[in-house]
This record gives structure tokens, sequence and C-alpha cells, in this order.
């Protein structure tokens, strides 16, 4: 039987520092994950019954249901999972089950298996996503009142947060660029509840969603050459900008 393959929003939660805490917590913290996620489900109106979630050990990975509005992943969900969380955490408890979260949204055709698996390069992207050292490092920068750190693909972003939807500030995320094994790339970065220090003269939007793009890497100035040659022969130079040449005759 052939696989189907279809358009689906995908999105991937890992706990921060989940080793060294011991099996009973670990087990505890990934009951209390599904039961947060489940809640933040619905709450956002997302049917968590009818998507295909997948065991990543100290995290989940679910693929929403075909016709699913991306911008729904994105609020109340978020939002709602933050809230969550930092109920969670405030309560009186061990250290070893507060939870802190990072999350990734990717979307893409996946194909849907007939034993309920989903394959395809859209999850291979949404691994890398979450394992990209810029979520990582702003999530262990934050506060610790902050239980969420999320990391979205460009389409993800260009599709839902560039429009500015209900809910939805643009201003609350920052991009900033990667390498995760084969894959480098530009994303988007959202913590909600605390905004990263920005290095100064540098934006996290623009109208064309590319302003920032250059924020992490090196864009080379203008060149100065200066060549001098006398008799009779060729002068070949090569330069990024202008090649200005004086030719003075000597008598």
């Amino acid at each position: 039987m052939e696989t189907p393959w279809e358009y689906r929003a995908v999105l991937a939660v890992d706990i921060e520092k989940s080793s060294g805490r011991g099996n009973t917590a670990l087990m505890e913290n990934r009951r209390t994950l599904r039961r947060l996620l489940e809640t933040a489900f619905e709450r956002g109106g997302v049917d968590w019954q009818a998507c295909a979630r997948h065991d990543l050990g100290d995290g989940l990975r679910v693929t929403a249901p075909a016709g699913t509005r991306k911008a729904a992943l994105v609020h109340p969900l978020v939002d709602e999972l933050a809230g969550l969380l930092r109920a969670h955490n405030a309560e009186d408890r061990d250290a070893a089950t507060r939870l802190r979260v990072r999350m990734a949204l990717h979307a893409g055709e996946v194909g849907l298996t007939a034993d309920g698996d989903v394959v395809g390069a859209p999850l291979e992207t949404l691994a890398r996503l979450l394992d990209a050292p810029p979520l990582r490092a702003a999530l262990e920068r934050a506060p610790r009142t902050v239980p969420v750190a999320l990391l979205m693909s460009r389409h993800f972003y260009d599709d839902t947060v560039r429009h500015g939807y209900e809910g939805i500030d643009p201003d609350t995320f920052h991009e900033v660029g990667f390498t995760v094994k084969e894959l480098t790339a530009d994303a988007w970065l959202h913590t909600p509840g605390w905004t990263p220090p920005r290095k100064p003269g540098r934006t996290g939007r623009g109208k064309s969603g590319r302003k920032a793009r250059d924020r992490d890497r090196a864009v080379p100035g203008p060149t100065t050459m200066n060549n001098r040659a006398s008799g009779n022969g060729v002068v070949n130079a090569a330069q990024n900008g202008d090649l200005h040449v004086r030719i003075t005759r000597h008598a």
C-alpha cells in the first residue's frame, strides 16, 4: 500500500536538563508534560486526540490533524503551555519535577504509514530546530521563571507570525541563524514572557522578513586596492566592488 503524503504542521517539545534526575522523576515529568500539552492543545482549539503523537524519551513530537490552522499552534497554544508550566513550577515541589522546555515548530508534507508512524524530511528539520544552539542558549539565559523557549522555521514564521494575527506579536520574535549536522538555516526565536537583550543596531523584524538575516554573519565591506604597473603588458585584478584604473603615460 502506498504511503499517503499530506501537508501537516509538526511540533516537538523537549524537557531541559532531564537527565540525572532519576527514573522516578523522569516518569513523573513525562506524564506531567503530556498532561499539560494536552490541556494547552485543548485550550488552543486543536484536537489532541486527532494528533499523531510520538515519544522522544524526554519529550514529545506531535503531528497536528490535517487542516489545522498553523497560527493556532502559536497562539494561544504556546502561551497556554507557558502558563501551565509556570503554575506547575510555582507549586511547592522538588526541583527534580520542575519543568522548562524547548519547543520547535515546522510544517511540510509528511508520510502517514499504516502503523501510525509519521515520516518525511519535515521531521528531520524539526529535530534540527529542537537541537539548535540558539534555542538551547535562549532557555539557558532566560530567567528561571520563563519555562518555554520556541524556535520555528522560516516557513512557519512566514505563514503565521509575520502577519500579526490576533494574539501574535511579531516584535516578540527575532531571527537567528544556526547549523546542526547537515542543516544550515535561519529560524525565529520566541521566549514567552521575556525578551532577550539585542545587540545595538540589530532588529529581529523587517518588512521583507529578511532584514535580520545577516545579523550573525560577517558581511564583507568595500575593498580598496592600488595597483601599479610599468612597461607593456596586462594587469589582472579581482575584488568586491568597483575597480578604478588610472593610466599614466610617461614620455
